[in-house]
């Protein structure tokens, strides 16, 4: 009887999976790929939504364009994975059996806890969310004036707040906006706990670009005019965007296998087994071991298109017998845009260990084609390039 394999998620975990799992069966088992959206989104650089919604059309691919026309796909909400049963509840109440399941459906934001945060800003985790964002501030800047101009705050100096910080301010500049942006991080830098340097080379970038950098103090309340910031900062408000962390799906929860108990993220070796030797996970999902550090590997894109390859071979494996193969990640350097510009930060192979400019930006464009080349052929992929 052929097994059935079900990939969750449409991420760079789930598509990067399931391009892989094509690849090894070949027809030895029944692929279903299950999703609550029916694209897969480039994530990394949804933030040019926010300038130019336009961009959306370079970075959402379809489904039904990606995979196979053997693997099925089922558009749905997970709400439940039963491990005893060897099944998925969708928010339809719809049911998916599974012999071996791989549980890449990302992750949702964390809010901590913070009094009013969650009701009152918005988050980055979508193309809706992107595009969200951009009518926000468009109706905030319609509304405002050079006298009284809008103000938009962006909680979170990591990757997205930084990348989205840049794009409203591009959007400012580009369209005159009566707009003022401003950063605020809890600790003391922006791109926290990363090399001196890339840090400063960042916050030059984003001063450059008018936007206003609060470190050293962390949001401890909202309301809906008021980000309440450490014991003395208020800053009023006209848009909040949300970037500071992430958390597991609420679905995880559900699962009978070994979790981390305060994110639900759902711990995996370094094979991605879980637990539960049926269920296989990885992306902003899991906590993938890492052998002989005491770090799990990283939620990032560039972790999860590399695990996703090992990934899929594993589960293909598993059906056939096979002993699984153990993975590593490998950093191959971190690129980081601030609107149209970028910085390439400790990139493997390159004698500079962080710069800017026109090589950082023509790097960064390169690894987001790179990408899309993978899950959907090289026209789409020079298509986006001068957007990246």
């Amino acid at each position: 009887m052929t097994d059935d394999v079900v990939v969750l998620g449409s991420g760079y975990a789930g598509t990067g999976a399931v391009k892989r799992l094509e690849s090894e069966l070949d027809g030895e088992a029944d692929i279903t790929w299950v999703s609550d959206v029916d694209h897969h989104l480039v994530l990394h650089e949804s933030h040019r939504c926010i300038r130019n919604p336009e961009v959306q059309e370079k970075i959402t691919f379809s489904v039904s364009e990606i995979k196979s026309p053997s693997t099925r796909f089922v558009q749905g909400r997970v709400e439940a994975i039963d491990t005893e049963d060897r099944q998925i509840t969708l928010d339809d109440d719809s049911t998916i059996d599974y012999d071996y399941l791989l549980v890449g459906f990302g992750s949702q934001t964390a809010f901590f806890g913070i009094d009013g945060l969650k009701e009152h800003s918005l988050t980055l985790k979508s193309l809706d969310d992107a595009l969200e964002i951009h009518e926000a501030i468009t109706e905030a800047a319609r509304e405002a004036s050079r006298n009284d101009p809008a103000q938009v705050i962006v909680g979170g100096a990591g990757l997205s707040g930084i990348q989205s910080a840049g794009e409203i301010a591009e959007f400012r500049d580009k369209h005159r906006a009566p707009l003022d942006v401003h950063l605020v991080e809890g600790l003391d830098n922006v791109f926290p706990n990363n090399d001196p340097v890339v840090q400063a080379k960042l916050r030059k970038l984003l001063e450059e670009k008018d936007v206003e950098i609060h470190t050293g103090e962390f949001i401890g309340e909202v309301d809906e005019e008021t980000v309440y910031v450490g014991d003395e900062m208020e800053l009023d408000y006209d848009v909040l965007l949300w970037t500071g962390g992430i958390t597991g799906q609420d679905a995880a929860e559900t699962a009978e296998v070994d979790k981390d108990e305060r994110s639900n993220r759902i711990e995996s070796a370094s094979n991605f087994q879980t637990s539960d030797e049926r269920v296989f996970a990885l992306g902003d999902a899991a906590l993938i071991d890492q052998p002989g550090q005491e770090q799990p590997a990283p939620p990032t894109a560039q972790a999860a298109w590399q695990a996703a390859e090992v990934a899929g071979e594993n589960i293909a494996r598993t059906i056939r017998g096979q002993p699984l193969k153990e993975w590593t990640y490998d950093d191959k350097g971190t690129l980081i845009s601030v609107g149209s510009k970028a910085v390439a930060h400790d990139v493997k192979g390159l004698p500079v260990d962080t710069f800017g400019g026109p090589a950082a930006k023509a790097l960064k464009k390169t690894v987001a084609a790179r990408w899309i080349k993978t899950v959907n052929g090289f026209a789409d992929a020079a298509k986006a390039f001068p957007d990246m």
